[in-house]
């Protein structure tokens, strides 16, 4: 089972691959429709590789003006699996990406960061502990939050 699932999982890495960068789906998207623009004009004689070319940007974006259409079967289902590739797997990664840039949280800590304040915290905490023996004072070592302020000040509370 485990020897059945190695192409899914060099599949869905090949598309974690596309998915994080840019030129590379650009590239493959350029790649794709020269590909099958040149097997159009394979499979379709009589037309030119402008025309082929014009036929794969339209096939593949969906909008099909009928000016040029495959005749042979073999460019049919090359057609149906432009469209599919296209409509399952280009656009959603091309969305995927931007809607990525877009949700980023730019104020987020990186993990170095996270890192340095969390050293930064205990020496604190060491300083603190170390006054506050000097000083005599007890200070609870727990790790509790400490308790929320009342929202409310002592003029705001009715006297009873």
């Amino acid at each position: 089972m485990h020897t059945l699932l190695i192409p899914v999982r060099l599949a869905y890495r090949g598309l974690v691959w596309l998915a994080n960068s840019p030129r590379t789906l650009i590239l493959s998207y350029s790649l794709l429709i020269l590909v099958c623009a040149a097997l159009y004009r394979i499979f379709e004689h009589e037309v030119t590789f402008g025309d082929a070319l014009w036929w794969a940007v339209v096939t593949a974006s969906t909008v099909g003006y009928g000016d040029i259409s495959p005749e042979t079967w073999q460019a049919r289902m090359m057609a149906a699996l432009l469209i599919s590739l296209m409509v399952l797997i280009v656009v959603p990664l091309i969305t995927a990406h931007f809607a990525s840039k877009l949700i980023v949280d730019t104020d987020a800590f990186r993990h170095e960061e996270q890192e340095e304040l969390k050293r930064n915290l205990r020496d604190v905490r060491a300083m603190v502990a170390a006054m506050a023996e000097r000083d005599g004072i007890s200070v609870p070592d727990n790790g509790a939050r400490p308790a929320a302020p009342s929202d409310r000040s002592d003029s705001d509370r009715p006297r009873w």
